[in-house]
């Protein structure tokens, strides 16, 4: 099965995770995106991060939150999206930039409006204790 391999950033505040949506879509999505040639995990969350959402990652402060496999929304049946999440910290004020049109801190209630990955994300956070 094709698979599309993505990093993406877990920031939770109070009890809700920040989500972006892009331009011209109806889903939200956790920040990040597809690993480029060469790029290790790091890289990828650094970059991604500064192009979508003007801040920049503490590459030190990052923590391996989990790898989540799921279908990939908007691709056709069997193709699967395999995200590797950190947290970290990062300076900067948050706004959004590049493909990104609006950004939102969702809490669980909001499930219905993320992508199948991002669900599994959320039941885990959930589960955890982290999300409300």
């Amino acid at each position: 099965m094709p698979e599309i391999d993505k990093v993406a950033w877990i920031r939770i505040e109070d009890g809700r995770i920040l989500s972006t949506r892009s331009r011209g879509r109806h889903v939200w999505y956790l920040p990040g995106g597809k690993r480029e040639a060469g790029e290790t995990d790091l890289d990828t969350l650094v970059r991604e991060i500064t192009e979508e959402l003007g801040v920049a990652v503490l590459r030190e402060s990052a923590v391996h939150v989990g790898t989540f496999t799921a279908q990939a929304h908007g691709h056709a049946a069997g193709t699967l999206v395999r995200m590797t999440c950190y947290a970290a910290d990062y300076r900067g004020e948050l706004h959004p930039e590049s493909e990104i049109e609006e950004l939102a801190w969702l809490g669980y209630a909001d499930r219905y409006r993320v992508s199948p990955v991002d669900q599994l994300i959320f039941d885990r956070l959930r589960a955890e204790g982290m999300l409300r």
